[in-house]
């Protein structure tokens, strides 16, 4: 098969004042992207601007809000900050002194993402994360970018250049020797930024080390990415796209199961042939394709855009996974919504979709503790609480235990849920405490004083 690529075309922040889409915008809103950019990331390409955006609606276009920064990712403190240096004309090192003062305000590294780092010969593993006994999360370098960057992305920091936690390792040897000591781990997820974002020379590096006889507990290699709709070209027309395709068919027929944990935030992203195209050549290799999003107001927050959604992943032989509730991170003020109002998208969506489409769990919160799903509403001895159970923990124990909080009609984040019936305290609470060593300053759910 012969793959012609398309031209790509990068935009940051300051290339995108250029493109002859971006200049049909009224000037408020160029503006805006000017000043939110500063401290948020931006990043797009040539597919993302040409294919998935309608501009001749762009204001209630999702795929725009999800590209786009907008004045109200910023509060209006820090929006005025940063305008006010932009405008007096200050210096480069001023405004990255405000920007880093910012960014430090929006809670860079929610659910205690840096206690996560294990360690080996008593010396932390950069760039590898291990929550959960059975999966790690490895952040190879060279992956730690994307094709363009979702305005709501939890990882933000990976992008703007906050070295001091960003998640990172070339290392790859060290991280085979840690899987090597640890035989409970059954998974490995390649995760960023993009890892396919990276040659495919680079990639099966890393994979070819996770094939190895001696490492025979791996059984589920995982590869995030939001390629398939940013970049489907990757899979089919990039020059080492045929490559990519092979090490995919390797890994399968080593044993071993291979998932593409694919992002899709809206519909809308499912429907270019280019995408679909991607898709069947992925399935081709006897790959299988898992997918995920948040739930966020301005893009998806309407259980019509969900069902829809499930249903053409499932017609496209995907297998729909989670729905998430937005972490508490950067612009979380504009995406979040009331975890009362996720469940009922969540409840209404299901509600619409056959059998087949109901693998999906949701909404979950990927918190502290470990990842939490709101199972609904209820009226229970004479209390209206919220009935949750952790679909992953820290401490496997606390898998599909059921608890309970008091309703909250406002709450949008686990640490503003207190326990329902008169307790103290979440079953959970005080062995967290002790497993994320006594600190009281945990940012989910831990009450201590």
């Amino acid at each position: 098969m012969t793959h012609t690529a398309p031209p790509y075309i990068a935009y940051s922040s300051n290339s995108i004042q250029h493109a002859a889409q971006f200049q049909k915008l009224p000037a408020i809103e160029r503006h805006a992207v000017e000043i939110v950019s500063k401290v948020l990331p931006f990043k797009a390409n040539s597919y993302v601007i040409e294919e998935l955006i309608d501009w001749d609606n762009f204001k209630s276009d999702p795929m725009f809000t999800l590209i786009f920064p907008q004045r109200e990712m910023l509060s209006d403190d820090h929006f005025s900050r940063m305008e006010q240096l932009v405008k007096h004309n200050a210096s480069a090192q001023a405004i990255a002194h405000e920007v880093q003062k910012i960014r430090m305000e929006l809670n860079p590294h929610p659910s205690a993402q840096l206690r996560n780092i294990p360690q080996i010969d008593g010396q932390p593993l950069p760039g590898v994360q291990h929550k959960y006994r059975e999966t790690v999360l490895f952040f190879p370098s060279q992956g730690q970018t994307c094709h363009a960057y979702c305005t709501f992305c939890f990882r933000w920091p990976q992008f703007v250049g906050m070295s001091d936690i960003k998640f990172a390792t070339r290392e790859i040897q060290t991280f085979v020797e840690y899987l090597k000591a640890h035989k409970e781990v059954t998974d490995v997820l390649f995760t960023g930024g993009d890892p396919m974002i990276m040659k495919t020379s680079i990639l099966e590096n890393y994979i070819d080390a996770l094939l190895k006889d001696d490492l025979s507990h791996i059984r589920t290699i995982r590869i995030g990415t939001k390629a398939l709709s940013y970049w489907p070209y990757r899979f089919t027309h990039d020059p080492d796209a045929d490559d990519l395709r092979r090490l995919f068919e390797r890994v399968v027929k080593s044993g071993r199961n291979l998932f593409i944990m694919a992002h899709f935030n809206h519909y809308r992203e499912l429907q270019p042939k280019a995408q679909r195209d991607a898709t069947r050549a992925i399935l081709d290799t006897g790959a299988q394709i898992r997918t995920q999003s948040p739930v966020l107001k301005h893009i998806n927050d309407d259980p019509n855009v969900w069902a829809t959604m499930w249903r053409e992943q499932v017609d496209q032989n995907m297998i729909p996974y989670y729905m998430f509730v937005e972490r508490d991170t950067g612009p979380k003020q504009f995406f979040e919504i009331p975890l009362e109002h996720a469940w009922n998208i969540f409840r209404e969506a299901y509600q619409r979709v056959s059998g087949i489409c109901r693998t999906v769990r949701g909404p979950v919160l990927s918190a502290t503790p470990g990842k939490v799903q709101v199972l609904g509403v209820a009226d229970l001895a004479g209390e209206r609480v919220f009935t949750l159970r952790f679909l992953q923990g820290r401490n496997p124990d606390w898998v599909a235990r059921p608890f309970f909080a008091k309703h909250d009609q406002g709450a949008t984040w686990l640490d503003q849920l207190t326990p329902a019936f008169g307790d103290e305290k979440f079953f959970y609470q005080n062995e967290l405490n002790s497993i994320l060593g006594g600190d009281s300053d945990i940012d989910d759910s831990i009450s201590f004083e």
